[in-house]
């Protein structure tokens, strides 16, 4: 066991172990992070997994090329297709069936993928921030994915997420530039979202006729205030998905879990106890 409170279990995932945290029991919850460096599940969902445990058993992963999982120094990724059989044999390797699906910004876009390739292994998904919807790539979504390790880029970084600013204390700058400067670490990240970045965004993307054919029960949240990923994007999902909600809030940027915790929590709950 380790004191590294990122670090949770390892799961054997084809050529690579997963690090995945598991917490709780109930109907299983599967909770996806999201793209930026110095990312993993435990950064994204650290007051989410203790709060919802005693409802759901909450496995939050750390996909592959970020956080503690073993990536391969030789790896290849594959848009999107090395995430969705991640996390089938994640599942299998949890003896986990079926689970609902909590996606944050890329995790969204990665659960509307998993959906529609293996929509028996699902049940309702919520989608915050998500990626998934052709834009162009802004400044903002630049500065995550062109990542330099320093103080002040980190804070940049980190700044662009929020609406509260309060939220960007130098505790979490030190936190997440420490996630980045593990060995590795930065090689990996940079080796995902490598310039022109445009084509990483748009890979995220199925096609219409696609998410037309979803049938799962989604709900869509989103911060009014996004910089990262224009809420533009979740009201278009919202049109193509058959079984869709959105839930916009204000005063709040693209980070809903920690911004608005307790409602998001009970936006979830709610969804996922229907």
């Amino acid at each position: 066991m380790s004191d590294n409170p990122e670090i949770g279990q390892f799961v054997q995932t084809g050529s690579y172990r997963t690090n995945v945290h598991v917490a709780g029991s109930g109907p299983a919850m599967l909770v996806l992070h999201g793209s930026g460096a110095g990312v993993c599940a435990w950064a994204n969902w650290r007051t989410f997994i203790p709060a919802m445990q005693d409802r759901f058993q909450v496995i939050a992963p750390d996909l592959v090329g970020f956080g503690y999982t073993e990536t391969p120094a030789d790896f290849t990724f594959r848009f999107m297709d090395s995430w969705v059989e991640q996390i089938i044999a994640l599942m299998d390797g949890l003896g986990i069936q079926k689970a609902h699906v909590v996606g944050n910004s890329f995790g969204g876009s990665l659960a509307l993928w998993l959906a529609a390739r293996h929509p028996d292994r699902f049940d309702r998904l919520v989608l915050m921030g998500p990626g998934g919807w052709p834009v162009r790539v802004n400044e903002n979504l630049e500065l995550l994915w062109d990542f330099k390790p320093t103080p002040e880029h980190m804070k940049q970084a980190m700044s662009v997420m929020a609406w509260n600013q309060a939220l960007i204390t130098d505790e979490l700058v030190a936190m997440r530039l420490k996630a980045c400067s593990r060995p590795g670490a930065l090689d990996h990240f940079h080796k995902l979202f490598p310039a022109p970045r445009q084509r990483w965004l748009d890979a995220q993307c199925l096609p219409i006729n696609v998410l037309q054919t979803i049938q799962h029960e989604i709900l869509l949240v989103h911060g009014r205030d996004d910089r990262v990923v224009d809420p533009l994007v979740s009201w278009n999902l919202h049109q193509h998905l058959p079984n869709s909600q959105l839930h916009t809030i204000a005063k709040c940027g693209h980070w809903t879990m920690i911004e608005h915790g307790p409602l998001f929590r009970r936006l979830v709950a709610d969804h996922c106890n229907e």
